[in-house]
């Protein structure tokens, strides 16, 4: 017989993935020897129908699906070497609306590059025949007023995703080049007929790469002016994810140069504009209190909050299915549905799609693929503002709850020094919360039910949120995993340990001595166990109220129950009194109901004593 951790490299694959075969059956004569299964010498490696590398082989040797499109953000490549979730019903929506301006603010790595260039590659005037890439798409059924717009605009297109510098002056040398480049494009102005001398000399110089602030700020409204002269028709500008530089801007401390510049850019190329066609910009903030798009009464801004366009970012629940129909994965559903979804964008319910695409691509494999495309800056900077009262709520979303709060869409980075209160919107809007329930008020504010979409956001609380709550940072990281490890491993002495080292080294005297204080950190701590229990605090339970109890997720964890007591001055003697007494009141008031309703019968109980910087943990097992 060999172990999981053998099976595992000799068909490599993770012991994770083995263990999963194992517990579902389909590894013939596998056994379970204690806590770890074995499998027969021979074993052949069974077809489990997973994705690899991005590609899906059914067992029967069938012609392969299509690869997934991991960080395909290029419209045609998309829809022709991937498979390709149609969304070019988005195109029928915005020519019905005829909005003038549109704002999309979505998280990020929700589709809005990918639906940007869709919009690009539809509208734009080209010398190839771009309809074909249209041809088999949802718009192209929707009639010929449609399919009359194809390939009729010039067009503008700026994406600033990847400006993201340290300084001012790299900022805008990077702006720069994309106006350089985009100028560029448009080649057939440079010997335009159309044009005066003048229009000509501002284009070079742009090409030129020589030009100040002041030249490049009227860039969007100078090339528009030119293409609407030359083809007779005002073109289409788009603008996608515009607030990243101003997001490093806040962060680098360039904040006023960005937002004055932007001011004036955005000025225009949008307000009054008659070379304008359609403008179209996405981001993930709206950022309009900095008067970036001061006096534009023509924009319209379709947030997560609002019904309009709610499908068009993101996977539906009837997209995914497809999907993983489509690959065979049906009986994933469930599981990703866990991680990925949650997020409600108006009333649509919406998944990940960055999420959705790695998950298929890594074999079904659940991790936290989207908080890790980035730095989670705007955590970072939020949580430096809390209040005991926001870490309070935190602390709830932490342990699955809803938490009331006011949502503003307009709120900037610096409303912040002004309501720390403005973290809510803030996580909202940037894809780390969402909103159950909600209520318009008055001042165009909401005030809303919110809640963490699931388990992949519920990894970027435990990391960020957590580590802020504890003040992890003081400790180190590698004392905190050693206490999950700790309740891991049900090596009591071990968590006992490290508990008193984390207060020996983080919590002054002045912080310990309530009950309360103590009741925050051990909740801290176990929430870094999330994926094999569910936490939950304060819950009625039996004859009385736990303090702590740990559901596990699956048959292979006991059930936890933890009372905290706490004392001043104690010796170790009434130390250990005092935990006796916890423990004894777990079984008096039968705290183990709860557990036990739910058909948990394998329950450990812990006494939990505290004095000052000292702890003393005693169990029993149910």
């Amino acid at each position: 017989m060999m172990t999981c951790k053998e099976k595992a490299k000799e068909w490599g694959i993770s012991v994770r993935t083995v263990n999963a075969l194992c517990k579902s059956g389909k590894i013939p004569g596998a056994e379970k020897a204690g806590k770890e299964w074995m499998i027969p010498d021979g074993t052949d490696r069974p077809a489990d129908g997973r994705i690899v590398s991005g590609r899906y082989r059914k067992n029967t040797g069938e012609i392969p699906k299509k690869p997934l499109p991991v960080g395909i953000s290029d419209y045609i490549r998309a829809q022709s070497e991937y498979y390709y979730v149609d969304k070019t019903l988005f195109i029928r929506e915005i020519l019905d609306r005829k909005n003038y301006v549109s704002l999309f603010t979505r998280p990020r790595r929700f589709g809005k590059t990918l639906n940007m260039d869709m919009l690009r590659v539809f509208f734009e005037i080209s010398q190839e025949d771009t309809s074909r890439y249209f041809a088999d798409k949802s718009i192209w059924k929707c009639g010929q007023e449609y399919r009359d717009h194809q390939g009729k605009y010039p067009l503008i297109f700026l994406t600033f995703k990847d400006v993201k510098f340290d300084s001012w002056d790299a900022t805008f040398a990077r702006i720069a080049q994309l106006l350089q480049e985009e100028f560029g494009r448009h080649s057939e102005l440079r010997n335009s007929e159309k044009l005066e001398s003048y229009e000509k000399e501002y284009y070079e110089k742009i090409l030129s790469g020589k030009v100040n602030e002041v030249e490049l700020a009227v860039s969007l409204q100078r090339l528009s002016a030119m293409l609407s002269v030359h083809y007779g028709k005002a073109p289409i500008i788009i603008i996608d994810e515009y607030d990243t530089p101003i997001q490093e801007g806040y962060s680098k401390d360039f904040y006023d140069e960005i937002i004055g510049f932007m001011r004036n850019f955005f000025s225009g190329g949008f307000k009054d504009n008659r070379n304008l066609s359609y403008g179209f910009l996405t981001g993930i903030l709206r950022i309009a209190q900095e008067s970036i798009f001061s006096g534009l009464n023509n924009l319209t801004v379709s947030t997560v909050m609002d019904d309009e366009y709610d499908s068009f970012f993101g996977f539906t629940e009837s997209e995914v299915h497809q999907m993983m129909d489509y690959y065979g994965v049906t009986d994933k559903e469930e599981e990703l549905k866990c991680w990925y979804d949650g997020y409600l964008f108006g009333n649509t319910e919406i998944y990940n799609p960055w999420s959705v695409i790695n998950y298929l691509s890594k074999g079904c494999l659940p991790q936290a693929y989207w908080v890790n495309t980035g730095k989670n800056e705007i955590l970072e900077d939020v949580l430096k503002t809390s209040t005991d009262d926001i870490s309070e709520k935190l602390e709830s979303l932490l342990l699955g709850q809803n938490v009331v709060a006011r949502i503003d869409q307009n709120v900037v980075y610096r409303s912040l020094a002004e309501d720390p209160a403005n973290i809510y919107s803030l996580l909202l809007v940037a894809g780390y919360l969402k909103q159950v329930r909600k209520k318009l008020q008055g001042d165009g504010t909401w005030i809303c039910e919110v809640s963490i979409p699931n388990r992949e956001i519920a990894v970027v609380y435990k990391n960020e949120i957590l580590s802020h709550l504890m003040r992890i940072g003081a400790m180190g990281r590698a004392t905190a995993n050693m206490i999950a490890e700790s309740l891991y491993a049900l090596d009591f002495q071990k968590l006992q340990d490290g508990i008193g080292e984390y207060m020996k080294k983080s919590a002054s005297f002045y912080d310990a001595g309530a009950e309360g204080f103590y009741h925050g950190l051990i909740l801290g701590l176990v929430a870094l166990m999330d994926n094999q229990y569910k936490v939950r605090s304060n819950r009625e339970s039996g004859d009385g109220r736990y303090d702590i109890s740990l559901i596990p997720r699956t048959s292979q964890y006991p059930g936890i129950i933890m009372e905290l007591k706490a004392g001043r001055s104690l010796d170790e003697l009434a130390l250990d009194r005092l935990a006796k007494e916890a423990l004894h009141q777990i079984g008096e008031r039968k705290y183990e109901a709860e557990m036990q309703e739910e058909g948990i019968s394998d329950i450990l109980k812990l006494g939990i004593a505290f004095s000052g910087k000292n702890v003393r943990i005693l169990t029993e097992k149910e």
